[in-house]
């Protein structure tokens, strides 16, 4: 094996090490594993693949340990800081909101200059002038430390805030010292955002606009949440956002611009030779491309591969497929390890490496284009199952046709028509026009069959969440179902994907249940199975930015956690943070019966919950409590729907936002029995939780769900004084994350460890 691909493989495995620590080494530590590293490459050749995990190690640490500490002080959060930078990336103008990345050079608290420099997420809420990239801006922000929601299948924005530098998060206050100091002065993001104005300009249907901005300089800030799951349905994500391919077609067509300029003036043969001259041309236009498209992780893995072998080509030097993959590699890990976090770095380099593995040349010519085309699409949707159904919990089971119809589609077809009519924007912008609109039709026509396909059966395919050890397996299976013909028994690679396609899945027992109380911010939402249904209780909120908790929480959180119908929703009342993502999860699972504390609230058709209604599931008796029918106009969080859940082994006492007054009524009808589990009412407000609705309920352990340094002051300190002064102990979702509980048949109820303190990583706060 080359010593490029052994060094590229054992640097990655040392960067990869760290990823899984709960804590960082200390410095003493790093600065010992260094000192072995250089000895055994002094001292014993023969072990410098492990010197390079020993490097691995130390220099992902390293830069981990820096990126956490660059953050904003926990001390510090909450409060408003001066703050002078530069706006990076793209802006998101949104109807609610201005969204952009913000980099800071300086910052100042109380007029006390304070050492915060990096990128930053910012929100501009109220009369937010137009931002442009590239201008310098002085801006009152408050600020706290990323933090992100932990539940199951749900995306770690803590792990990808880390990836992506930033240290802080945010929004603008208002103030007159927020004023534009500058700018905007050249940039790239300016070159992107004049190119996607541009395309705005010349392309009448907005949507059709919006995919050639996708296509053309990676612009996403136009797609829908509907745009992404059509994408999604048919495994086309990556042609959205600008992949490696992309940046090939670039590079073919600096080829050919090079043998143009030769056919005009022969006599540069002369001078410069002509093979170096089209690696030198390759590599200068796929640069350009690259950043122009924002210099995602597939384009520079792309980038890199094609810079190693133009680098070769102009020093005369051969260069294997492997070999380019592995420097690309090594480069980008000693350029940033943190990239292993990122979920496009896994995709991109192990598709390439199945791809060099498991497809043959045959020949040149249209056949053997084709044959390496079609194959080429089955052996990445195979071999990348694993790690989409890992990163995304889900899978399109149509992929391989998308791909096999979308990409030569995209990259042949309507990506060279964008770039040439990018190309005319500055060029000859009235030639413009036609070419633009051109591209606009055929992104138009593509996307129409796009729309129909993300219909068909299997292009939405959800399975639990995987677990490493069958991701693994999954890996090996697809190795050996695609080894090269006269391996034995190459079928029966397939049946390492039995634990990823068919994992186990234990059920509560009949009088059992189990619950997750999620974490959903500032709101509520509770999962409830037994043996063989299941309960939906709240469903979070919808904020004003699209941005939908149903969707993006508890949807995700059914399917991960092997949930596949939902028999019942029920939302205990109207407020947004409770009923915002009904209509998601309605739509996830439309067989669900529907109930409501307040109906003519909901946006969905729901049936009125009153107190007297119950039923039983799996020797599970279900109760509600509240409201009372014919109850008088009054409060709405007095309106919730309040359930009592009873197994063989315990109770739980699901709340809503029920205040003090509908308290004594819900002790009242409790009756006999285990005393509850309790769902700490209205996230902990000072308005329920009174001290004799505590001592009456005697809950041996108390849930509050609650978002982290939530406006509100939830969960109150006089409230937690109250449950304290019972000896009841409370937990909370903002602490812990999303909260398991179990109420077996033989034993009292039990609570698993948090979402957050169940995979530790040092990036989690």
């Amino acid at each position: 094996m080359p010593a490029a691909v052994i060094g590229a493989l054992a640097l990655h495995g040392g960067v990869l090490l760290v990823q899984w620590l709960p804590r960082l080494p200390p410095h003493w530590c790093l600065g010992l594993l260094l000192l072995i590293a250089v000895l055994l490459c002094w001292r014993l050749p023969r072990w410098r693949w492990l010197a390079w995990v020993l490097l691995g190690i130390v220099w992902a640490a390293w830069r981990g340990g820096a990126a956490m500490e660059a953050r904003l002080p926990r001390a510090l959060e909450g409060r408003d800081f001066v703050v002078t930078g530069t706006i990076a990336d793209l802006p998101q103008v949104r109807s609610d909101a201005s969204r952009f990345d913000f980099r800071v050079d300086q910052a100042a608290l109380d007029g006390k200059p304070v050492a915060l420099r990096g990128r930053m997420t910012v929100a501009w809420y109220e009369r937010a002038p137009r931002l442009q990239p590239c201008t310098r801006w002085r801006l009152l922000l408050r600020l706290k430390r990323p933090r992100g929601l932990r539940n199951p299948g749900g995306a770690d924005s803590e792990r990808s805030a880390l990836e992506r530098g930033i240290v802080a998060t945010g929004y603008v206050r208002e103030d007159a010292g927020n004023v534009r100091l500058g700018g905007p002065h050249w940039c790239v993001d300016g070159v992107r955002d004049a190119v996607a104005r541009g395309i705005a300009a010349r392309v009448h249907d907005p949507h059709d606009a919006v995919l050639l901005q996708a296509f053309s300089v990676g612009d996403t800030r136009g797609l829908r949440q509907r745009d992404w799951e059509i994408a999604r349905a048919n495994g086309v994500s990556h042609l959205i956002a600008i992949s490696g391919f992309h940046v090939g077609v670039a590079a073919v067509f600096g080829v050919w611009l090079a043998l143009f300029v030769y056919w005009l003036w022969p006599w540069l043969g002369l001078r410069v030779p002509r093979p170096q001259a089209r690696a030198a041309a390759a590599l200068l236009t796929a640069g350009i491309y690259s950043a122009l498209a924002g210099f995602g992780l597939p384009t520079v893995r792309t980038l890199l591969m094609i810079a190693v072998v133009a680098l070769a080509r102009c020093s005369r030097r051969g260069s294997s497929g492997a070999q380019s993959l592995a420097l690309a590699m090594l480069a980008i890990l000693l350029v940033d390890p943190l990239a292993v976090l990122a979920a496009g770095f896994w995709l991109s380099f192990i598709g390439v490496a199945f791809l060099m593995l498991c497809l043959q040349a045959r020949g040149r010519g249209l056949r053997a284009f084709l044959h390496e085309l079609s194959a080429g699409q089955l052996v990445m949707t195979v071999a990348l199952l694993p790690l989409t159904l890992w990163f995304f919990g889900q899978a399109s089971l149509v992929g391989a046709l998308s791909n096999l119809i979308a990409v030569p589609m995209v990259s042949f077809v309507i990506v060279p028509c964008a770039l040439s009519g990018m190309l005319l924007l500055w060029l000859c912008p009235p030639l413009a026009t036609p070419v633009l609109w051109l591209a606009g039709k055929l992104a138009h026509a593509q996307w129409w069959l796009l729309e129909r396909m993300a219909q068909w059966p299997g292009a939405h395919w959800y399975l639990p969440a995987v677990q490493p050890w069958a991701l693994l397996l999954a890996l090996l299976g697809a190795l050996w179902l695609f080894l090269p013909r006269g391996v034995p028994l190459r079928w029966l690679g397939a049946l390492l994907f039995l634990p990823l396609l068919l994992p186990p899945r234990p059920l509560p027992a009949e009088g059992a249940f189990q619950v997750w109380v999620l974490d959903v911010g500032q709101g509520l939402s509770v999962l409830l199975r037994t043996r063989d249904h299941a309960l939906v209780y709240d469903a979070g909120a919808r904020y004003p930015s699209g941005f939908d908790l149903g969707a993006a929480v508890v949807v995700p959180s059914l399917h991960a956690l092997g949930i596949a119908r939902v028999d019942m929703l029920m939302i205990s009342h109207g407020d947004n943070d409770h009923a915002g993502g009904a209509v998601a999860v309605a739509d996830a699972f439309a067989p669900a019966q529907r109930y409501a504390g307040e109906p003519a609230r909901m946006s969905i058709p729901m049936r009125q919950c009153l107190a007297g209604q119950s039923w039983r599931w799996d020797g599970v008796q279900f109760r509600v409590l509240s409201p009372l029918p014919g109850q008088p106009a009054g409060k709405s969080n007095d309106h919730s729907c309040v359930l009592l859940v009873a197994g063989r082994g315990g109770r739980l006492l699901l709340t809503g936002d029920m205040s003090l007054k509908v308290e004594p009524q819900v002790v009242a009808a409790l009756g006999p029995g285990l005393p509850p589990v309790l769902l700490v009412p209205h996230h902990g407000s000072k308005s329920s939780s009174s001290r004799f609705f505590i001592s009456a309920v005697h809950a041996p352990l108390a849930v509050v769900s609650a978002g982290w340094h939530n406006r509100f002051g939830h969960p109150r300190a006089s409230v937690l004084a109250r449950y304290a002064a019972a000896r009841v102990p409370v937990v909370n979702t903002a602490v812990l994350g999303a909260i398991p509980l179990d109420f077996p048949i033989d034993a009292p109820a039990q609570r698993e460890p948090g979402w957050r303190l169940r995979e530790p990583r040092y990036w989690r706060e």
